[in-house]
């Protein structure tokens, strides 16, 4: 009985071994994995922080793809190849569009105008077909002639042929040369302009063009397309344009970037004071004040 009690005891006095092993392999486990968190590579450190700069300091690096590796060692075809093909097959697609409508208003304005009569411009968002008023409106008048009601009537029913099919939004500006409006009528060059659009809105509505696609828009004598120092100029500068626009908008953005931002002053006409107020514009060209 002596001698079994010994090799017990002995057996039981090394059991502390195994946990204190155990104990020793995680301590040890621990203190690597604190040391590789605590040791930073400077290197791959730098180039990071110097790549994210760039990249929030940069607006036109901010919708790049980080490039991360070694570009030679990638076979695949990167994003920039994608978009290249898009916008060349919008680019192919956006030229038959232009070219089929172009060739559709000359069809229907031959006979009635020579080509230097009249002017068709475009581009990939907006289609502009321009006459001169001196075909539609007398002088200083918003009426249609009634010398030549009938070149006015084919000239609007070939409008219609053109633009009634279609199912882009089409707006009608009226444009006037810098000589002031007289008369109680037409106060301005603005009234007249506008007036001048609403008559071709009105026809071309009479002739079944759907209402909400159709918009009158007057600039009086802002933008102008030639001088207004001779007579010449003048005349080419009152126009009439009908703008299609391929974007579904309500207003094509060709004068957009000429607007100067609206900010506002913080009295009013009267004195009156009022919070500031600042006026941002929007894409599609419209105006959003905030206080």
């Amino acid at each position: 009985m002596s001698r079994r009690e010994i090799l017990e005891d002995s057996e039981s006095d090394e059991r502390w071994l195994v946990s204190y092993a155990d104990l020793m392999t995680l301590l040890f486990a621990f203190f690597v994995v604190m040391y590789a968190i605590s040791s930073v590579n400077e290197g791959k450190y730098a180039v990071l922080s110097e790549s994210l700069n760039k990249i929030f300091s940069d607006p036109n690096l901010s919708t790049e793809p980080l490039q991360v590796g070694d570009p030679a060692k990638h076979s695949a075809p990167n994003v920039i190849d994608f978009q290249e093909s898009a916008t060349s097959v919008d680019t192919a697609q956006g030229d038959s569009y232009t070219e089929e409508i172009e060739d559709k208003v000359r069809e229907r304005f031959a006979g009635l105008l020579d080509n230097d009569q009249y002017k068709i411009e475009a581009t990939e968002d907006w289609m502009e077909i321009t006459l001169p008023a001196q075909l539609l409106f007398e002088s200083g008048a918003a009426r249609f002639r009634s010398d030549s009601s009938d070149l006015v009537d084919n000239l609007i029913r070939g409008i219609v042929d053109v633009i009634g099919p279609l199912s882009e939004p089409v707006s009608v500006e009226g444009f006037t040369d810098n000589v002031p409006s007289q008369g109680a009528v037409f106060p301005s060059n603005w009234e007249l302009s506008a007036a001048r659009a609403s008559t071709v809105v009105r026809a071309l509505v009479a002739a079944r063009v759907d209402p909400e696609r159709l918009a009158a828009v007057g600039y009086g004598e802002n933008f102008p397309v030639a001088t207004n120092a001779t007579p010449e100029g003048r005349a080419e500068n009152r126009r009439v344009a009908l703008v299609i626009d391929r974007t579904d908008e309500t207003r094509r953005g060709r004068f957009r970037n000429e607007i100067a931002p609206v900010v506002l002053t913080e009295e009013d006409p009267v004195g009156a004071e009022i919070a500031p107020v600042t006026g941002s514009r929007t894409e599609t060209g419209g105006l959003i004040f905030s206080n």
